[in-house]
């Protein structure tokens, strides 16, 4: 079949895969996404922001999501979309892991598609935050595949998503940003449903400069190739993986601080804070994770700065590592006061290529120096199935019982042989009374052991 436009070519893409497409390691990645994704979210269930928009969704609140190339958190506008639909809809028979696996890697997909038309895309964004715009279309292509809509209804649903994409980047670092995933999720199902009973849209939305183009300069679309050839963009590209909740390009200011620290540091000694005169960064110009003294656990986050001087001081850095009273420890802003950024001309803000130099001066003219090029849990030093399994037990830890998340990770680790989701979507409404959010020992020592 001749396809006509780019819109066509996703929507034939979305509508014409079918289980048989899926090859092993798409399976094999697409299931570490969800099950690292799912821990993200139960963790993400004992926010302040969960529970100021509990009525609305459960969302992503601690920026510890997984993250692709180029820059977006794919699974989480996704993966919530499709365990709703796989359990509220009336089908029988019940849908099966592989159709689950399919319509996520649809989702998956769609978003890797989009970004790949725009060089703007591949680095680190500066105007639009990415899952708001491709998470929209990409939670309408699957929603559309588990409705099982027609080719023409699949143009439609990703038309009408792209009227509710796009958040600003301005929300970085804020309470709000959680929100972009969550709403990526709830106006994709929403269009997809819209779509299905008839509400109609440009159904060239995709070539358009005016239509999905508007969030990206250099915009150029391309028809995609015909199923018969077609390759899934995750047998290409994995993601990477978090091992604490920061945006990713911290990830490798905190290795290479850590390298530093065990020059400084013996055994389980202090960090001589007193001794040190000057912090340096070598990383690329992210101005949005440029915060030299942040007030509130997402604005550290989002710190350079603030992610060095915990890793220099702790010698870890963790999910409690954001709390405020570790924040606004009088040792860490006595460090933060001592760090500099430079932007080295080669580190470009993108997170296949940028690397990190810390280096640490003493007052007596020392200097230590430590680089990270890739990080472990990035797509070129993937996290152990192990770590990832840890990861998932730490992040439930204080939600779901014990017995529950085990049973959770033996499911997903067999996806694929699943014939009805409904045992997956059982034992996710499983957790148990959240304990309080102060309570942090026992996740520290989980999460530490990674």
């Amino acid at each position: 079949m001749m396809l006509k436009s780019v819109t066509e070519s996703f929507a034939n893409m979305i509508h014409g895969l079918k289980v048989g497409h899926l090859t092993d390691p798409v399976i094999r990645r697409s299931k570490r996404m969800i099950l690292d994704t799912l821990g993200v979210g139960f963790l993400g269930t004992n926010t302040e922001v969960f529970h100021i928009a509990s009525q609305y969704s459960k969302i992503h609140s601690m920026d510890f999501d997984d993250t692709w190339h180029p820059a977006t958190h794919p699974s989480g506008a996704v993966l919530p979309v499709i365990t709703a639909l796989s359990e509220a809809l009336p089908q029988s028979p019940k849908f099966s892991g592989l159709d689950l696996l399919l319509a996520f890697n649809i989702g998956i997909e769609v978003q890797g598609q989009l970004m790949h038309f725009s060089k703007e895309a591949n680095n680190i964004p500066k105007r639009f935050h990415p899952p708001s715009v491709v998470g929209a279309l990409g939670s309408a292509a699957a929603a559309s595949k588990l409705l099982g809509l027609s080719l023409t209804k699949c143009q439609e649903a990703l038309a009408i998503a792209v009227s509710h994409a796009g958040a600003p980047m301005a929300n970085a670092a804020t309470q709000t940003k959680p929100l972009h995933v969550g709403n990526a999720a709830r106006f994709g199902v929403e269009a997809a449903f819209l779509a299905m009973l008839g509400l109609q849209a440009n159904k060239q939305i995709l070539d358009l400069k005016v239509g999905f183009g508007a969030f990206y300069d250099n915009y150029s679309p391309k028809v995609l190739p015909n199923l018969a050839t077609y390759t899934w963009l995750l047998d290409q590209q994995d993601v990477a993986v978090k091992r604490f909740p920061a945006h990713l390009a911290t990830h490798w200011v905190a290795e290479a601080a850590e390298s530093v620290r065990k020059r400084l540091v013996t055994d389980r000694g202090l960090l001589p804070i007193d001794h040190i005169q000057r912090i340096v960064l070598r990383i690329p110009d992210v101005p949005y994770v440029n915060r030299p003294f942040p007030d509130s656990e997402h604005e550290a986050r989002h710190s350079f700065q603030y992610v060095a001087c915990a890793m220099l001081l702790d010698g870890d850095v963790t999910v409690p590592s954001f709390h405020h009273s570790q924040i606004n420890r009088p040792q860490v802003r006595e460090l933060l006061k001592k760090v500099e950024l430079e932007h080295p001309l080669d580190n470009l803000p993108s997170f296949n290529t940028l690397y990190c130099e810390v280096s640490v001066t003493l007052k007596g003219g020392v200097t230590f120096t430590e680089r990270c090029d890739t990080f472990y849990g990035h797509w070129r030093k993937p996290l152990s199935q192990e770590d990832l399994q840890k990861k998932f037990r730490a992040n439930t830890s204080r939600t779901l019982p014990n017995d529950t998340a085990e049973s959770i990770v033996k499911v997903v680790e067999k996806l694929e042989d699943l014939e009805d989701c409904s045992v997956l979507t059982s034992l996710l409404k499983g957790s148990s009374p959240q304990r309080p959010l102060q309570n942090y020992s026992a996740y520290d020592h989980s999460i530490r052991s990674l």
